[in-house]
């Protein structure tokens, strides 16, 4: 097919438009930023901080914990009521309660008072028939009349003080009653009572 002007003459022009116009890679754009998501902790409110626990009032001498059940009581001049030690000492099988010997929160006192604010832990107080009998069951040790089934005696130990430095301060107290000490590692306390006077050593 032979080529007239017209087609030569676009053509020259189309060879002339690649040589004037150059050519450019494409631009590879970056996708736009976008914001990390905010973080949990971010967002979140601050946690609160912990309860500061009280200071003991001025007049508080110890704190009186029962191992048996965790309640506690602040041992004062005035406190605990007769009423309160006697719960707080209470048969830890039936629950039942009888009222505790004065002279028994006396001794508590007098050894706390020497020591500024301690932890004293009560072991046992009050023992019902039932618990008593359980309890001489398991040990040689556990009298069948038992002073605490009167509410007469208490078990005891003092934070910081070994059986035989408590037992020695309730002597130097001119203790007329019942002493003995306990010194075994998973069983360390003194029982104090306000039965006849007497000494012995726990096996």
């Amino acid at each position: 097919m032979t080529t007239g002007p017209v087609s030569r003459a676009l053509a020259s022009l189309g060879a002339l438009a690649a040589i004037l116009v150059p050519s450019y890679p494409a631009i590879d754009r970056p996708a736009p930023a976008v914001a990390p998501p905010a973080s949990a902790s971010a967002s979140a409110a601050p946690a609160p901080a912990p309860p500061v626990a009280a200071p003991p009032p001025p007049d508080a001498q110890a704190r009186l914990v029962n191992i048996h059940t965790g309640e506690s009581e602040l041992l004062g001049p005035a406190t605990p009521t007769p009423e309160r030690m006697s719960a707080l000492v209470g048969d830890r099988i039936t629950g039942e309660a009888v009222p505790i010997a004065p002279r028994l929160l006396d001794v508590l006192r007098a050894l706390a008072k020497k020591r500024g604010f301690v932890r004293i832990e009560l072991v046992s107080g009050y023992r019902s028939p039932k618990l008593n009998e359980q309890l001489r069951k398991k040990e040689r040790r556990v009298a069948s009349h038992s002073q605490h089934s009167l509410g007469h005696a208490l078990d005891f130990r003092v934070e910081g003080m070994t059986p035989k430095e408590m037992r020695k301060e309730v002597e130097a107290l001119g203790w007329k009653g019942g002493i003995g000490q306990y010194d075994k590692a998973q069983d360390r306390f003194i029982h104090v009572d306000v039965g006849p006077d007497r000494r012995w050593r726990g096996r």
